[in-house]
Formats: structure tokens, sequence, C-alpha cells
């Protein structure tokens, strides 16, 4: 809002002296800057329209080996993994966003356990698995929850009435399977690919006050879900007028030439006028029309990458009444984990803002006094230690956490956490989860599967995994969004081209409408 305000307090006319360096002066910062930007926001523009029908591109996957090689799978990086499940003493299932695969007692030979599942690799992407006491395999995904199938081989789907299909979590209790999605919790009697679901809206936990996280909102508004459906075709509606007001943009700048050459060698330039024509009207109404969405649009998507994210990341503000994020539901869109602590016959539940003790799924959630530390992306790792202890991991690290102490303690460094250096919201290590089979094993996004202490080395990706898990077309698209595939020329720099270009966009938008608004009085 500062960079707004300093642009428009130093542009107004009628403090510019002369007149005749006005335009000008808003043309330098509108011509070179906007050509650059126009084909940075061309591709912003395609992959935010992709990214807001995540659902209905699932199904398309890009080939690993047309990325940057920062892409290909390393030592399980990537979130290739997130846990494991033990079906017998020589049968492990590993799952994370390379789907599931078996694998024997030595981890030798991997068979993909993916059948059931649709195609498309955000299809397969696994949140979590569970093996019931009376052997029934269950997994949570992003797009539903799933029921192994024994009898037939394969996995099918659980039809449960939600309007949220991402499903997080699931575990049990004696012959109850609990399993959850982003706003609610479902129980059922464990009956298999039968189980019969009921849905439970979690009670609000004491001292709830309809808070939501500052970052969750200028997500929402960023994409536009914060008005739910009509909000995100709105934005894609905003995303395409951006396409024609970068092509219009690039026509408008590139065509005196054309049009000069075509003169000079005596060919019709009629068309290229009447384009010429055409691309700076429509240029100029599109973007004084929706100049405040389109600032709107830039200034919020500053605040979704560091650096900006930083001062945001744990602020919380009242949910905006009226919208996508003001329901009834205390726990709407905020659900991320839960785990059934058998010996202390209560559940944990981890939310966007805290991990809660639940006595039953009925009752109301108490807040811990101690809470661990836990990324704004966040929780990944939920599991038992030992009877007192806890994992907690995500991408501020993994700790071991005592829920009645106010002692959490750095898995990694084995040292009391200190809290992270310079406010950063994320730790030395991004955990994205944890392998128990056997020996332990701790899985950092870009590093992959460290092995603690006398663990025995972990074994590699094979080829068959690697040839069979390419990206999601969506995570592609985000990886451009966020400038991430830039990494590989920019290094840890990539993460200024996001508010760089929010910046210089608010820039070239403001000089652009004062440009018009100029010839606008003066016609």
């Amino acid at each position: 809002m500062l960079i707004i305000f300093y642009c428009m307090n130093n542009f107004r006319f009628d403090e510019m002296n002369p007149r005749s360096n006005k335009i000008k002066r808003l043309k330098k910062y509108h011509k070179w800057p906007g050509l650059i930007i126009a084909f940075i926001l061309l591709y912003y523009a395609i992959t935010g329209i992709l990214m807001n029908h995540r659902e209905l591109i699932s199904g398309f996957n890009i080939t690993r080996s047309l990325l940057p090689n920062n892409y290909s799978y390393v030592n399980w990086n990537q979130a290739a993994l997130k846990g494991s499940i033990e079906l017998s003493k020589d049968s492990t299932l590993f799952y994370g966003n390379i789907g599931i695969w078996l694998t024997d007692s030595t981890y030798s030979n991997f068979v993909d356990f993916n059948i059931g599942f649709p195609e498309g690799m955000d299809n397969r992407k696994i949140f979590d698995i569970h093996l019931t006491d009376n052997h029934h395999l269950y997994a949570a995904t992003l797009f539903g929850l799933y029921n192994f199938n024994f009898e037939k081989n394969h996995w099918q789907k659980i039809k449960i009435d939600v309007d949220i299909e991402r499903f997080v979590a699931v575990t049990s209790k004696n012959d109850t399977v609990v399993a959850m999605n982003r706003s609610y919790v479902f129980k059922g009697l464990d009956t298999g690919y039968r189980t019969k679901f009921e849905k439970i809206e979690i009670k609000a936990p004491k001292g709830y006050n309809n808070k939501v996280g500052l970052f969750e909102t200028m997500w929402l508004i960023h994409s536009g879900e914060i008005f739910g459906l009509p909000g995100q075709l709105f934005v894609d509606f905003l995303g395409i007028l951006i396409i024609i007001l970068s092509l219009s943009g690039i026509t408008y700048f590139f065509f005196p030439q054309v049009i000069k050459r075509r003169k000079r060698k005596e060919k019709k330039v009629s068309l290229f006028v009447a384009t010429q024509k055409f691309a700076l009207v429509w240029h100029n109404k599109i973007g004084a029309w929706f100049l405040v969405f389109f600032i709107l649009l830039a200034l919020t998507g500053t605040f979704l990458r560091p650096p900006l994210l930083i001062p945001i990341a744990n602020t919380r503000i009242p949910a905006i009444k009226f919208t996508h994020l003001d329901q009834p539901n205390p726990w709407y869109d905020d659900l991320r984990d839960i785990l059934y602590d058998k010996e202390k016959n209560l559940f944990v539940l981890a939310g966007y803002n805290g991990l809660y003790e639940l006595k039953t799924l009925t009752s109301v959630p108490s807040s811990y006094q101690s809470q661990p530390p836990v990324s704004v992306m966040g929780i990944n790792v939920l599991e038992k230690y030992n009877e007192q202890y806890y994992f907690i991991g995500s991408f501020s690290g993994l700790f071991l956490w005592h829920p009645n102490k106010d002692f959490t303690f750095d898995f990694i460094s084995g040292k009391p956490y200190q809290g992270l250096s310079n406010g950063r919201p994320f730790g030395s290590y991004a955990i994205t989860g944890i392998i128990k089979s056997k020996d332990l094993y701790i899985i950092d996004y870009d590093k992959g599967v460290l092995a603690h202490s006398n663990s025995h080395p972990f074994p590699k990706m094979s080829e068959n995994i690697i040839e069979n898990t390419p990206m999601s077309l969506w995570n592609f698209a985000l990886e451009v969004h966020t400038g991430r595939i830039f990494s590989f020329l920019l290094s840890d720099f990539y993460i200024l081209i996001v508010p760089l270009t929010g910046i210089f966009t608010i820039i070239v938008l403001i000089s652009g409408y004062l440009i018009w608004r100029r010839r606008k009085r003066r016609n």
C-alpha cells in the first residue's frame, strides 16, 4: 500500500512541472518495465487459471525429463515419501507424492500398489494410510477416502457426501475408523469397503474467536476462493483479461516498427494499423476498468512468498463477513491431522492454528498450553514417539513434543528448541515425513531420506518408481507461478521474482492508468 501511495502522490499532474515532462516520465515507468512485466504476467495468468481448477486437470502430468535437473527425484526428495506402514513381516507400503508402493523386508523390490486410483499423479497424492486391527486398509488422498479391496486387489473410493474431498488423515479406535478431511471428521464401524461413515462437526475450542490466518486470507483472495466458485471464476476472468492486456501491450509496443518497415517496402499496412489501434483501445479500457482488481491480485500475490510472507505468517485477523472464511463450522478448511493415542485414550487434533486434546469426537477440544513449532505451510508429521512424547514435523523441522510440559526438543540437532532465527517461517530442515518401519528415517523435502543415528542406509529410488512418477500438471503450474522453476538459474534469489513482479506490476498499472486519464482529460 505504501508503494501505491507513493506512486499516486508523486505522479499527481497538478504538482508536476513542466507539463511536457509529465507524460514522458510516466511513459518511462510504463513502457519498458511494462514490456518485461507483460511477458511475465502471461505465464502468471495461464498458470494461475490452471491452479484454480486442480481437480479438472488432475489427470495430466509433466514428464520430469523435460524439467530442470533439480526436479528429478534424488534420494526420495521433493516429498516423494511421507510415511510407511507394515502389512506383514515381509511386506511394507511406502506412500507420499509418488503414490503407494509395496516392498519386501529388505526394501530391494518395489511394486506399484496404485491400482484403482484414477490416472494422474495428483490423484495418487497420499496423505495417510492406516491398517486397522481387522486388517482393513484405508488411504486418505487429495481427492477422497479409499479402501483397499484385498479380494479384488485394488483401491476403491468410499462414497462420502462432502464439499472438500481432500482427506488428510485416517486412524482407528477399537473397531471404529476415524477419517478426517479439511473440515470434518467421519467415523464408522470398520467393515472395509462397506464402511458407512457419519459426518461429525468438531465443536469450537475454548476461547474460539472466529479469527483466521492472514496468510490464508491473502491466499483465498488471490485465488478468488474467498467467495467460493463464483470468486474463482471471476479471478479466472481476470486472468484472461491479463492475457489480453499483456498481448495488446506487446502488440502496441512492436507494431510501430513493423508498420515502418512495411511502409519502406511499400507493403500494405492497413491491417497492422487497425490491429494497433484496436489493441490500444482495449489495452486502455481493460487497464482502467479493472485497475483495482489487478492491483489487488498483484498485492496479495506478493505476500504469499518470502520475504513479504514473513511478517504475516503468524498473524490472525477476524474472518471477513459473508465470505468463504466466515463459516458456522469453526473448523472449516482448518483441520490438518488427527491421531488416536491408545495409552491416553484420547485424540490429538492438529488444526491450522495449533494442536488440541480431544477426549471424544463430540467433546470440546482443549488447546495444549505447550505448542510445538509448526510451519505456516502446515503439519506433515504427527506420530507417537513413546508414551509421553510425539513426533511433530513440518517445514520448521522435526521435534519431540511433550504436550503437558513446556518443553520441545529439536530431534535432529539433539538440543532443546530455541526458536527460528530472524523470524524465518521455515527451519533448517523442511520435514515432509518419517519412516518408522524397522529403523527410523527422516524425510526432508530437499535432501530426501536421512538415516538417524545407527539406521541402515536407505535404498535408492528404483528406476521403476522414477519412470512412473512424473510431476502433476498442477504442481508444474505451481512451480512456474511461484518462480521456483527458475531456481536452477537464480539459486535462492528466485524468491525475489514474486515480490519484484508484484511491485513493478503495480507501478506499471498505476503509470498506465495515469497516462490514460491524462489523455482522456485532454480529449
